[in-house]
């Protein structure tokens, strides 16, 4: 395959040691050395990283060779949050790095972006929202209480619809995600390096391992069933944790001589460890931690939770989360049998290689970028149609054979000339006599007429069918629909996709129509919230789809506020390749005049007089013309 351009964006300060950074520059390596351009995006607290950072953003000086890795640090995690490095914190974005975000993905061509735990708020999920790439997401160990609580979980399903491929490291987030989040997640779990196993004597004592990567509870849980360990048993017990032993609870002094904290060294302690134990409650798992214990020939005890069920199968023990006198009981079962302990260690599956995820990523990204439509159209016809001349196209619009729009076909064309546009596309809801009747006077009015329809489907939105030769039925399932205008030789345009105000298709739906969407919507002035144009702009971007924009003009007054200036043209195949090459001009400050003239012509007006005003306006088109 061809090299890809990719980003791989973390939430995490790219220098803390965590499980997601770990996986995503692993992960970043094994792409890197199949040729890939690759950047990790991350916050970071190293002031130099971040200027540095900043300034090749603004230089444009991104993404290296392929092959090469580049990190990019794009601010600094805010003050008092996260500030001992831990894992714990989730920090929240300051402005400066959601804007250095933003500037990064507009303004770097990229194929995919790959976010992690895009839960907001973090720079996954700026990345997220700002991105015009193929977008992958991959969901790693997430707290069920974090996935259940997320503000707003219908805005956050929205965004997340965004994702073109969903990954899940372990098959317990698989679970929980599709159970909040009902979706297809493909397992991606991660590799598992540790260090060797460290030389052992038989009469070494048994080394338990704690690492303090999950909950503060957790290492107190697991220094009180230190306690019920036999002290007749030759045992010592490592912590490797940076804040140190906890105060909230005491050692006896005769543990304490058993006890050793560490603020580093945690490969070196799995390499002797005979025991790990992940004790978590359930708030910050380490499921990453387990694999590696497990591949450096440690045993692993853990909670009973499903993330921690899946790792350990039948080469670890078991727990309820917070009993400490089970916790103790397991401790004591592996502590004092040796025949246990070796049979827990041969039965453990071997470590799974880094290069397996990078595998099975990179055929996901194959897979989506697949789906890409192929932007070079027909050169040949392209060559013929740039010599034509240039005219002004409006690709949605409505008159009164629409029920909501009051406009007669003849103002509308006599507005359409006044305005200076060389072709229309009229595309009444569900109906196409208003189109035929445009068409049968164009002439008379020098407008081309593009006849159209815009057509409600069953449940999933609307679509608009050009260059239509019968009306489409309302009311068919969208698949239905678009295989009618394709019948038909027509054009499927679909229209405001993403404005939440108009019945429109979700990303499901329009994910399943794909392959034949021709052109899309990226700029219509009736929508009232100009980021639903600009997620239309980003689905277009990423998905190479044709760009097309109409006035969507329910009043004459409406024509001109957005033009499309391409190449002269004559049926679809000439009108879609000129459509590929056009320039697409628009005009702020209408939505609210456009508007209020349209509820004066249809709801403010009682229907005798609005019938003598379109009375009035025919005569007057006819008369001009």
């Amino acid at each position: 395959m061809d090299p890809l351009a990719i980003a791989q964006v973390s939430p995490y300060p790219w220098e803390d040691r965590h499980e997601v950074n770990t996986y995503v520059g692993r992960l970043s390596e094994e792409l890197a050395q199949r040729g890939h351009r690759v950047v990790i995006v991350a916050p970071s607290r190293d002031e130099a990283a971040v200027r540095a950072s900043r300034k090749a953003i603004r230089a444009g000086d991104v993404l290296g060779a392929p092959g090469e890795i580049r990190v990019l640090a794009v601010g600094e995690v805010l003050p008092g949050v996260a500030a001992t490095g831990s894992s714990r914190g989730r920090p929240a974005v300051p402005i400066d790095v959601a804007r250095t975000v933003e500037e990064l993905l507009l303004s770097t061509a990229l194929d995919i972006c790959h976010v992690h735990e895009p839960f907001a708020p973090s720079v996954a999920s700026v990345a997220l929202r700002h991105s015009r790439a193929l977008n992958v997401g991959t969901f790693h160990a997430p707290a069920e209480r974090v996935v259940a609580t997320q503000v707003a979980r219908k805005l956050v399903t929205l965004v997340f619809g965004r994702l073109d491929a969903r990954h899940a490291a372990y098959p317990a987030t698989a679970e929980l995600m599709r159970r909040f989040f009902p979706a297809e997640y493909a397992l991606a779990a991660p590799g598992a390096e540790a260090p060797a196993p460290a030389p052992r004597a038989a009469d070494d004592p048994v080394r338990l391992l704690f690492v303090d990567a999950e909950e503060r509870q957790a290492l107190r849980l697991f220094l009180r069933a230190l306690r019920r360990l036999d002290l007749s048993v030759p045992w010592e017990a490592t912590v490797v944790s940076a804040q140190g032993p906890s105060s909230t609870t005491p050692m006896r002094s005769e543990l304490r001589e058993r006890v050793r904290f560490t603020t580093g060294g945690e490969d070196e302690a799995l390499a002797s460890a005979d025991i790990l134990v992940a004790a978590s409650g359930g708030t910050l798992p380490a499921p990453a931690l387990v694999l590696r214990a497990t591949a450096a020939g440690a045993i692993p005890v853990v909670s009973r939770l499903p993330v921690y069920e899946d790792l350990v199968e039948e080469h670890g023990l078991l727990f309820e989360p917070a009993d400490v006198e089970v916790l103790g009981a397991q401790l004591r079962r592996l502590v004092g049998d040796r025949d246990l302990r070796r049979r827990l260690r041969d039965a453990a599956p071997p470590a799974r290689a880094w290069s397996t995820l990078a595998d099975e990523v990179e055929a996901s990204y194959v897979q989506t970028v697949a789906r890409r439509h192929d932007p070079t159209g027909d050169p040949e016809l392209w060559e013929r149609l740039r010599t034509r001349k240039l005219i002004d196209v409006d690709l949605h619009m409505h008159t009164d054979h629409s029920g909501d729009c009051a406009t007669p076909v003849e103002h509308l064309l006599a507005t359409a000339r006044e305005q200076g546009l060389g072709a229309i596309a009229v595309t009444d809801h569900n109906e196409v006599s208003g189109a035929f009747e445009a068409a049968q006077k164009a002439a008379e009015f020098g407008v081309k007429i593009i006849i159209g329809e815009e057509v409600k489907s069953a449940t999933q939105g609307e679509v608009i069918g050009l260059f239509l030769q019968e009306k489409i039925p309302r009311g068919l399932t969208l698949e239905e629909t678009v295989a009618e205008i394709k019948r038909q030789g027509g054009l499927v345009y679909v229209p405001h996709p993403f404005d939440r105000m108009h019945a429109v298709p979700d990303y499901e739906h329009l994910l399943k129509i794909l392959d034949d969407v021709d052109a899309i919507e990226v700029y219509n002035p009736r929508v009232a919230i100009g980021s639903f144009n600009e997620e239309a702009e980003r689905f277009a971007a990423k998905y190479q789809i044709v760009r097309g924009a109409g006035s969507d003009s329910h009043v004459a007054a409406g024509l001109g506020s957005v033009r499309i200036r391409m190449h002269d043209f004559d049926g679809p195949q000439e009108f879609l390749e000129s459509l590929r090459h056009a320039e697409i001009t628009t005009k702020s400050g209408t939505l609210l005049y456009v508007q209020a003239l349209k509820f004066l012509e249809t709801r403010a007006t009682p229907r005798a007089a609005r019938r003598a005003r379109r009375d009035r306006r025919v005569r007057r088109a006819t008369r001009k013309s």
